[in-house]
């Protein structure tokens, strides 16, 4: 036990140094906190959860980090990616649009803005957006930046480094593109696109002189291993965010029966990311409606410090107001937007 808790504390001081802990580091802490240990594995884990608390709280401070996303397109991808509802290559029944509407989009920034939400992003279907649609967004989102006050992101598929340009000069800061699942995992659950696509395209936006968010989603069959890996890579790629999607089994995807991992299972990898990648943001991204306050308040003493907040264009409101307590009983202030306007 003695010689366990040293490890965890030489793991502590390298993380406050900015140093991560090695996959197989993290793996041996897995397996103290192994659900079938019993009370041991439990106390184990709140022992990984509370010093990946100590983590974040030492380069990320108090503040939690909030975005919000609109559907800018929405189905008929042409990729085959086994998770999503929006790939014409599976019969889901989503939503089919080209271009959101823009008073839609206005309507999403005014209640995004009004709420002090950080950042806000249009995330569009496909494998990428066409050059006279990236013209058309930049519209949208030099009217957002100049009148909401809110950061800006764009989630728009393997876009090449002209279009990334004009994202950036139209005023979008920080570029999204999830690596998914680790390398080792992810040619089976894609074969349309490859990892080195998405790579190529994380490495333009950081030379355009944007910011990387990229993460990816678990409970698609990896092992904790690759999700493990799939932050260092995303870490590696220089992504300052790193978003945990929760997988939701989504009728009439190749994934549809999928078993749903559970609420332990999902804070402890949280807590391990967070030694994997000690000084970015861990932001609990989708799926997260499926979990107790419970269990997510430990993931936000357990090492995140980033959230996707809102329901795009409908119940915005009432889930940010609820959002706004539980990140301020679990010790967060809000971003300086925020503080302004919801005191």
């Amino acid at each position: 036990m003695e010689q366990a808790k040293m490890f965890l504390e030489k793991l502590r001081k390298q993380a406050f140094d900015g140093v991560a802990a090695t996959i197989d580091d993290c793996m041996s802490l897995a397996a103290l906190a192994d659900e079938s240990r019993g009370e041991d594995g439990d106390r184990w884990l709140d022992l990984i959860c509370d010093v990946a608390d100590e983590i974040r709280r030492h380069h990320c401070g108090n503040v939690m980090e909030t975005c919000s996303i609109v559907n800018g397109k929405s189905g008929r991808c042409t990729e085959n990616c086994k998770w999503c509802a929006q790939s014409a290559a599976h019969n889901t029944g989503c939503e089919e649009y080209d271009f959101i509407d823009e008073g839609e989009f206005n309507r999403a920034v005014g209640l995004n803005g009004s709420y002090g939400v950080g950042r806000l992003s249009i995330v569009c279907s496909g494998r990428k957006v066409s050059a006279a649609d990236v013209r058309r967004y930049c519209g949208l989102y030099r009217r957002a930046a100049e009148e909401s006050g809110m950061s800006m992101c764009a989630s728009m598929g393997l876009l090449g480094k002209a279009e990334l340009q004009a994202l950036y000069d139209a005023g979008v800061t920080r570029y999204h593109c999830n690596l998914e699942t680790a390398a080792s995992f992810f040619p089976t659950l894609c074969t349309s696109h490859t990892r080195e696509d998405k790579l190529k395209t994380i490495a333009w936006a950081r030379e355009v002189g944007m910011e990387v968010c990229s993460g990816g989603i678990i409970g698609m069959g990896e092992t904790m291993r690759q999700r493990l890996e799939m932050a260092q890579e995303a870490r590696e790629a220089g992504a300052v965010s790193i978003p945990v999607n929760l997988l939701i089994p989504i009728k009439g995807t190749p994934l549809e029966n999928m078993p749903l991992i559970g609420e332990r299972e999902t804070v402890l990898t949280v807590a391990l990311m967070r030694f994997v990648a000690p000084t970015v943001t861990i932001r609990f991204a989708g799926g997260r409606a499926r979990l107790g306050n419970e269990a997510t308040a430990r993931m936000l003493r357990g090492g995140a410090n980033g959230a996707i907040v809102g329901d795009m264009l409908t119940t915005v409101g009432n889930q940010m107001r609820e959002d706004w307590e539980l990140f301020r009983s679990c010790g967060f202030s809000m971003e300086p937007a925020a503080e302004v306007k919801k005191n």
